[in-house]
């Protein structure tokens, strides 16, 4: 490592030909407010960490492009839990498996859309970092009824179910607008990516 040549700030490190191999930390990046949680920045060290291994159970099932779903559990952690670098399984399913699962996690005896289980940290490459379970039938139904195509309401339940796992909520009318606000931006960047490939 070099010092900078203002003197100031972080030294970067240098190949042969004194060219930085790794971009200077911008610490002028604002910290989060008081009513954000305290998660630590993102650094552009930060980018050379392994991506999260995102395993999806029952796509061929219900014949189901993964590599979509996979893209918005990653999106989704990049934005929500930079740090996470482990293991998230995506769990498609039925309405009735995800009726038992309701029923036997959260004592309510119906079919919903989504449930999110955390189930470590996540912070070490292969270390699991949550489950999501999504009931394709009710997604199906979902899309219909906003006139989506199926694999963005997919995508949307993902989303949802993912920041479920990073710590995100809607029980309070704040954490709600925060968390849906956050649901629509990372939407619309996978509409934006899918549109690109």
């Amino acid at each position: 490592m070099v010092p900078s040549r203002s003197g100031k700030g972080q030294a970067a490190a240098v190949d042969d030909k004194r060219r930085p191999l790794l971009p200077k930390i911008d610490k002028r990046r604002p910290l989060p407010t008081k009513t954000e949680k305290r998660r630590p920045l993102l650094t552009k060290l930060d980018k050379l960490r392994p991506l999260p291994t995102v395993i999806i159970r029952g796509a061929k099932r219900w014949r189901v492009d993964e590599a979509p779903l996979k893209s918005a559990v990653i999106r989704t952690l990049e934005k929500a839990a930079p740090r996470v670098a482990g293991e998230v399984t995506i769990v498609l399913c039925d309405d009735k498996e995800i009726r038992r699962l309701n029923k036997r996690y959260r004592d309510k005896d119906k079919a919903t859309d989504v449930l999110s289980f955390e189930v470590g940290d996540g912070l070490s490459a292969g270390e699991p970092f949550g489950d999501v379970v999504v009931s394709v039938e009710t997604a199906r139904r979902q899309a219909r009824a906003y006139r989506a195509p199926l694999m963005e309401e997919m995508q949307r339940l993902i989303v949802h179910g993912t920041l479920h796992l990073c710590g995100y909520d809607h029980h309070e009318r704040n954490e709600a607008a925060r968390m849906h606000g956050l649901t629509r931006r990372l939407l619309r960047d996978l509409q934006r990516e899918a549109g690109h490939s």
